[in-house]
């Protein structure tokens, strides 16, 4: 978490489904301290809100003035609450994130999705008018949008979930928000090894594997990574289209599987531009795993969080019940 103009440290934390990334910075945006530990995605709100308050302790929250949260699922902003999920953390959705961190450290604290808040880091390196589309294209496809160089939250913060668009490589695949048809049921990572499976009838655990088989010149394999780059490299080429952005970044796991993935994505990409744009191409962050943590975007949140936030009942949370031992 940048923070150029904070009077004192900020505690960043990034959770996805699978772990939770906590940083401690400095105003200067120096990392002084750092740690991860796994989500307990299976055991519930107050198990996750436990974990992250953990994680805020022991990279030192008690010197820290404030906590900016980068969260899986669709964040408001403006209430802390996690307005939509998925099931990959049970019993996500609806949860007060906000607040119930505030209760547990009895600091500030500001939260917003995760990819936007890795999206913000990026659109700090932009001039002030820049247009940015950002996709993280891992476990789930996620995204972020920047026009005249500020983020779109949009209502209730829903703004930028690219992989709810709909993509005709996806018709009739059902996708994690109980649609059918959306990108991220073909283009996500555990999509394209579903799709290995279901043209190879070969088992695969994870899209490792299914990377690994292409490597090998399996055309199973082959075809189900460049199946779901192409449907994301096209979706994202539409988007270009329409907002003309001076960057497109395309983050997250998937696309670091290796050039077969990103030659497909980036072909049927430019193959979507019109003329004026035939220039762009696709790039990787510039942040590279740090960028949730030190979402530039979360400190502005940091400086105007609400006022249930800033003025929260202090108190020693005990330590939760999945750290100890």
């Amino acid at each position: 978490m940048t923070a150029p103009h904070h009077p004192g440290p900020v505690v960043g934390l990034d959770l996805g489904g699978t772990k939770i990334a906590a940083a401690l910075v400095a105003p200067d945006g120096t990392v002084l301290t750092r740690r991860t530990d796994p989500t307990p995605a299976t055991r519930g709100p107050a198990a996750v809100l436990d974990a992250l308050a953990f994680a805020a302790r022991a990279v030192g929250a008690a010197g820290a003035t404030a906590i900016g949260v980068a969260a899986a699922g669709v964040i408001d902003p403006a209430t802390g609450t996690v307005v939509s999920a998925t099931d990959t953390i049970h019993g996500w959705a609806g949860t007060a994130l906000g607040p119930g961190l505030t209760a547990r450290t009895g600091l500030p604290v500001a939260c917003d999705n995760d990819v936007r808040a890795a999206a913000a880091t990026e659109l700090a390196t932009l001039p002030g008018e820049a247009v940015l589309l950002y996709a993280a294209v891992g476990t789930g496809v996620g995204g972020a949008v920047a026009t005249s160089g500020r983020l779109l939250h949009g209502t209730a913060g829903v703004a930028g979930h690219l992989g709810h668009l709909p993509s005709p490589e996806a018709a009739g695949l059902p996708c994690t928000c109980g649609a059918t048809g959306h990108l991220e049921a073909v283009a996500a990572g555990p999509a394209i090894t579903a799709h290995y499976r279901r043209t190879s009838g070969e088992p695969a655990p994870s899209l490792h594997t299914v990377a690994a088989r292409a490597a090998h010149g399996d055309p199973h394999a082959t075809s189900a990574i460049t199946h779901g780059a192409r449907a994301a490299g096209r979706a994202l080429g539409g988007l270009a289209n329409l907002l003309a952005p001076h960057r497109v970044v395309v983050a997250g796991g998937v696309p670091h599987i290796g050039p077969l993935y990103q030659d497909a994505l980036r072909d049927a990409f430019t193959a979507e531009l019109m003329p004026p744009l035939r220039g762009l191409r696709p790039a990787p962050p510039l942040a590279g795993a740090d960028a949730a943590v030190l979402g530039y975007e979360m400190t502005m949140l940091v400086k105007s969080v609400r006022p249930y936030l800033v003025t929260p009942p202090r108190r020693q949370a005990p330590e939760p019940t999945a750290m100890r031992n």
